[in-house]
């Protein structure tokens, strides 16, 4: 990446390393909360095609090549199920789109709480709701072995009787 600055008189070229570029790629793709703009879709990649190419199913039920644009070129490795944010381009018979932004679970939930989740994709944010309900659920608080709410009721109990039972002595 190439960043041309002109600061009193001095031009500086800032040039990304390969490594800035995974390090910057990636902060990116975990921190931003994605919602698809008018002329984008969500798509669930089908395979890799090689050269860059995916081929993508879309909301609508069309299956084409989807090119991976260069930010994302050996950096971000899309597995086969994934889903993709596409806008169409207009060149190119066979390749129809290009990769704006990988999704993942988190942004799944995110768009999907907006309400712009297509329906055809829904049974995938039913997996994704129930897998994090049984990850993440109040429910599930980790305890040491052998420990107990049951147990823990029970110690209180028999900690009231023996005041009872002190009460009684002393009468």
């Amino acid at each position: 990446m190439f960043c041309n600055t002109n600061l009193t008189g001095f031009h500086f070229t800032l040039i990304m390393s390969r490594a800035t570029k995974k390090r910057f790629v990636m902060k990116e793709l975990d921190t931003q909360f994605i919602l698809p703009e008018s002329n984008q879709l969500i798509a669930k990649c089908l395979a890799s095609r090689g050269n860059n190419l995916h081929e993508v199913l879309d909301q609508k039920g069309d299956q084409y090549l989807a090119s991976m644009p260069t930010k994302f070129r050996n950096t971000v490795w899309i597995k086969r199920g994934q889903y993709i944010l596409v806008e169409s381009i207009e060149e190119g018979d066979k390749v129809k789109a290009e990769i704006v932004n990988i999704l993942d679970s988190e942004n799944i939930l995110h768009i999907d709480a907006n309400g712009q989740w297509p329906e055809s994709f829904a049974d995938e944010v039913e997996k994704l709701k129930r897998s994090t309900n049984k990850k993440g659920g109040e429910d599930d608080i980790d305890l040491p072995p052998g420990f107990s709410d049951d147990e823990s009721e029970g110690d209180e109990n028999e900690a009231d009787e023996s005041e009872d039972d002190e009460e009684e002595e002393e009468k």
